[in-house]
């Protein structure tokens, strides 16, 4: 008979030759459990979903509650569901006014997709700018924008007309035109190593987009509900875009993705041609029932309150000359390491000891640090820990 392990290897699409091929059997809290009952420390978050942690009761609930009224009913648009219109309804009242019309998604790469059309059909323009090492997503379109041609190179020909910039970088902010139909930019940049912008180019960015007509689009796919420690991570930067993405926590465990906007805008979808964007799936109803609860539970909570303090804490424990930097903001950070080799060996003596980490796409000598916002101080010490085990061990 064959395990479970053999199985996976046999019938799963593989993404690479390495898989980490480690199995859960359940999991709460911070905490995956395997089947031998170990606990590991989840301090990734899924990569940024499990905001809330694992197996939130709530959400849970509210998953059950819409189970029992129905599940797919169409495709979306079309029928008015209760789980789509509520979830919508709260979060435009979390947003700046002219962020007021969510189209809902199957993930936050179909997001990137739907707002690159959005733009190009609203501006009638065609040029995309995007910045180096941005990450968005793996589609057609996602991809075409990812700042990392190792990643991009063997899928061309991707879009036309996209072209790059270095992330805070006031000079090349003059190559955004008037032919430019949208800027996309993380307001956090995660795969590259988790970069924080300056609060001066984000608002020269606003303003360059502002006077030549150009949409900004700020993916917060990993960046949003609390991850840096505010609701939606522009408002660090006192700016708003013209369009937000988000996905990832936005569904509390289960796949949603969004992109928002404004009424003017997002009319652009609507005729020449109708349906111009189109979802089979996108704001399942279940799934935005558990988006729905996700989102209650990280406001009546206020899990957000804390997240400076912990943030401060990792900062504070984390203190290790092999550590050459800690970036991020929140709960969203990276250590920076000297290379690759030891980055990998850290990491996979952390998953031995308890403690799941991982590098990043574009920054493979950062080790990720992104917990579930609901990690205790007790978590917190035990997880730094376990690295500074790791990293003492290979110095």
């Amino acid at each position: 008979m064959p395990t479970l392990r053999q199985l996976f290897l046999a019938n799963n699409a593989q993404t690479t030759n390495f898989p980490l091929l480690l199995e859960f059997e359940r999991a709460e809290g911070v905490y995956m459990y395997n089947k031998d009952g170990k606990a590991f420390i989840d301090l990734i978050s899924g990569i940024g979903v499990s905001n809330l942690g694992h197996s939130n009761p709530y959400v849970i609930n509210a998953i059950k509650d819409q189970l029992d009224k129905y599940m797919h009913l169409m495709v979306y648009g079309e029928y008015v569901q209760t789980p789509q219109v509520r979830f919508a309804e709260k979060l435009i009242s979390l947003l700046p006014a002219n962020l007021q019309s969510v189209y809902f998604t199957n993930s936050g790469a179909e997001a990137v997709e739907g707002a690159l059309k959005l733009a190009k059909r609203f501006t009638e323009r065609q040029q995309i700018i995007a910045c180096h090492n941005s990450y968005h997503g793996s589609t057609h379109g996602a991809l075409s924008v990812m700042g990392n041609e190792e990643f991009k190179q063997a899928y061309r020909p991707l879009l036309p007309g996209v072209n790059f910039i270095n992330f805070n970088n006031l000079d090349d902010l003059e190559l955004i035109t008037t032919e430019t139909a949208c800027v996309i930019i993380e307001t956090v940049q995660g795969e590259a190593g988790i970069r924080v912008p300056d609060a001066a180019y984000m608002k020269a960015l606003r303003a360059r987009c502002t006077q030549t007509g150009t949409l900004l689009i700020l993916d917060e796919i990993q960046a949003a509900f609390g991850r840096t420690g505010k609701l939606f991570a522009f408002e660090h930067f006192d700016i708003v875009p013209d369009i937000l993405l988000l996905a990832k926590a936005l569904g509390g465990g289960m796949p949603v993705g969004a992109f928002i906007a404004s009424h003017n805008i997002m009319d652009a979808l609507k005729d020449n041609p109708i349906l111009g964007h189109i979802t089979t799936f996108g704001g399942h109803p279940v799934c935005c029932a558990a988006g729905l609860a996700a989102l209650e539970v990280l406001l009546d909570e206020k899990l957000l309150d804390a997240v400076a303090e912990k943030e401060a804490l990792f900062r504070k424990l984390l203190a290790h000359p092999a550590i050459k930097q800690i970036r991020g903001k929140g709960l969203m950070l990276a250590l920076e390491l000297d290379n690759f080799d030891l980055n990998k060996k850290i990491i996979d003596r952390c998953i031995e000891n308890g403690v799941i980490t991982d590098w990043f796409l574009h920054c493979s000598n950062s080790m990720r640090i992104a917990p579930p916002l609901i990690i205790t101080r007790k978590e917190i010490e035990k997880a730094c820990e376990v690295i500074l085990e790791a990293i003492a061990f290979y110095s």
